[in-house]
């Protein structure tokens, strides 16, 4: 499978760029990446006049982002830099922030900076692990967190390996898998260890481990008296083994006595608690053993009593709870057909969305008088810090243009949006992205690039890579085939027992109706993706030889070569580089 999706993406590098795009000018070339920056996380002030946040950058020696916070006033203003380090929390007075640096002994430590004209930073932990989730408790003496409490597996106590002779190289020490989840993306193994809550002195010192036993927590909040800290996990035997369920507990910071507050049979977590203290606000579903759907929004009593859902008849799934300073309103964000919006759900169930458009809109951080900072993003915004209010939802502000000094003068790619039909009355949404001087009368090359999860969902964020593409001269298709986030439970659902069949219709659908627009080259189809991506890259191959054809021209092409001989009615090319792959149609008759 692998070796199929490296051999289409090597034909990706391997094709030289056009002639038309190497005349264009100025385009966005892979060069610039280098350069590139990011922001996320801001975090408006206590009393709504400044903003703190993650700006990352390419360190280009160590090859690897690396993170700063900027702070500026809340109108954008006075936009500077304030200090090394990522995941910037306000204290509740506004007088200090709390975030995350390098420090000593090793590795990331808690760091907290007053927000005075002395700057004065204090590094608070000296621990041997990654801390994460900071919050402040109300009365901002303390520092809640969670971090890996590192445990020692005794299955097998008795295996003794040779010891290595000195200056020997030998491979790495074995390593032994005993638990069901042992490994996750961007984090290598998780086996070592279990999650658990903290609190450390906001002025320094030794942090304190509130949970126990070996299971995970996370999901921290604090109730506004401070004497709890609630959480999401799965306290019960083996809980690994049982398939999405987990609760929500509330510890007492004091004593450490741990109440259940949820008993549905189902997946509860991300709780946040209400300004007045009378209600906790959390996302969850009933158990199911779909592939796919949508969490709900629930608020509950802070001693668990009378759970009830708020979500209406959104069929979306909430993320990002934030309460409103008077109790009676949640909002949150949900991603729809591509988008990403704000809404607001009232305590007695009336949701209604704030944001509009064609943009990805992360909300960060709020105000008692309910000004909002986040992230957005669209088809040609790379991503910035924005402001608005919820009272004015959609006059939003943008506060910083940190790429602006990259794309200028350069030229973009327009991107179309496209819904077209695929098998059993399906309706797919996709886009399309055009080279810069796109000439509907001339032919292109087209990349058809497939999103992972599966229950993935691409959108009208802005995509450095296909843009790149673009500026090279090629025309990119990315599409949300079913079983796509953001088009509810039925939708997502619907490749239950049928993956990935069904997306492979949908997808050539969607190839079907860019070809069918008369400027894409049918001999020059390339197809790629990444984990999900992959499994129906390898897919494809198997079952059409179209995306093979820009390989069986006679002409030599660096690096591409063309075998001669097939049987049947099946043409199948060869790279030079992988000689030994062969390619399938749908009708399963192979070549040599």
């Amino acid at each position: 499978m692998h070796r199929l999706t490296l051999v289409v993406l090597s034909a990706l590098v391997a094709l030289p760029a056009l002639a038309a795009a190497q005349e264009r000018g100025a385009v966005l070339d892979l060069d610039l990446y280098l350069e590139w920056e990011r922001v996320s996380d801001p975090q408006i002030s206590p009393d709504g006049r400044h903003v703190v946040y993650t700006r990352r950058w390419v360190d280009k020696m160590k090859d690897r982002w690396t993170s700063s916070l900027w702070i500026m006033d809340a109108d954008g203003g006075r936009n500077r830099f304030l200090v090394d380090g990522s995941s910037p929390r306000w204290s509740p007075d506004g007088t200090r922030i709390a975030f995350v640096e390098e420090g000593d002994p090793t590795g990331a430590q808690i760091f907290v900076r007053w927000m005075d004209a002395e700057g004065a930073t204090t590094q608070i932990t000296r621990m041997e692990e990654s801390p994460s989730d900071l919050e402040w408790s109300p009365d901002g003496q303390s520092i809640a967190f969670t971090m890996t409490v590192k445990t020692k597996d005794d299955f097998f106590p008795s295996i003794r390996l040779p010891e290595r002779p000195e200056g020997a190289e030998w491979t790495g020490n074995p390593k032994i898998v005993t638990r069901l989840w042992f490994r996750r993306d961007r984090r290598g193994y998780v086996d070592d260890g279990y999650r658990h809550v903290f609190v450390v002195p906001a002025t320094g010192g030794t942090p304190r481990r509130l949970s126990d036993g070996d299971w995970n927590h996370g999901g921290i909040a604090w109730t506004p008296d401070g004497s709890e800290i609630l959480f999401s996990s799965l306290r019960v035997e083996d809980a690994e083994h049982v398939w999405r369920e987990s609760e929500i507990y509330a510890i007492d910071v004091t004593s450490g006595t741990i109440r259940q507050l949820t008993t549905r049979h189902g997946p509860d977590g991300s709780p946040v608690v209400s300004p007045d203290g009378s209600l906790v606000a959390y996302t969850g579903y009933d158990w199911t053993d779909d592939t796919y759907t949508t969490a709900k929004l629930y608020v509950m009593g802070l001693d668990g009593a009378n759970p009830r859902e708020i979500s209406g008849d959104l069929d979306r799934s909430p993320r990002e709870l934030t309460w409103s300073a008077d109790s009676k309103t949640v909002y949150f964000t949900a991603n729809t057909e591509g988008s990403r919006h704000l809404f607001a759900a009232s305590v007695d169930g009336r949701v209604r969305p704030l944001t509009e458009g064609q943009q990805i809109f992360s909300l960060s951080s709020m105000t008692e008088r309910g000004d909002v900072v986040g992230v957005t993003t669209s088809f040609h915004e790379p991503g910035d810090v924005v402001t608005l209010n919820v009272r004015r939802p959609t006059e939003i502000t943008q506060l910083t243009h940190v790429n602006d000094d990259v794309m200028f003068g350069r030229s973009l790619g327009d991107v179309e949006e496209i819904w077209y039909g695929s098998v059993d009355d399906y309706r797919i949404q996709g886009w399309i992205v055009k080279p810069p001087d796109f000439d509907p009368s001339r032919t292109y090359p087209m990349m058809l690039v497939i999103h992972g999860g599966p229950h993935g969902m691409y959108g009208v964020g802005f995509n450095f890579g296909w843009q790149e593409h673009a500026a090279r001269g090629y025309v990119v298709l990315y599409t949300n085939p079913r079983g796509s986030d953001g088009y509810g439970s039925a939708f997502g659902n619907a490749i239950k027992n049928a993956y990935p069949g069904k997306d492979f219709d949908d997808l050539m659908a969607g190839v079907d109706t860019l070809v069918n627009r008369g400027y894409v080259d049918r001999d020059r189809l390339y197809v790629y993706g990444c984990s999900g991506g992959g499994v129906l890259t390898s897919w494809i191959v198997g079952h059409t030889d179209r995306f093979c054809r820009s390989w069986a021209r006679p002409t030599a092409r660096r690096g591409i070569a063309t075998s001669p001989t097939c049987r049947g009615r099946t043409r199948v090319s060869t790279c030079a580089a992988h000689p030994s792959c062969t390619w399938a149609t749908s009708r399963r008759r192979r070549c040599s």
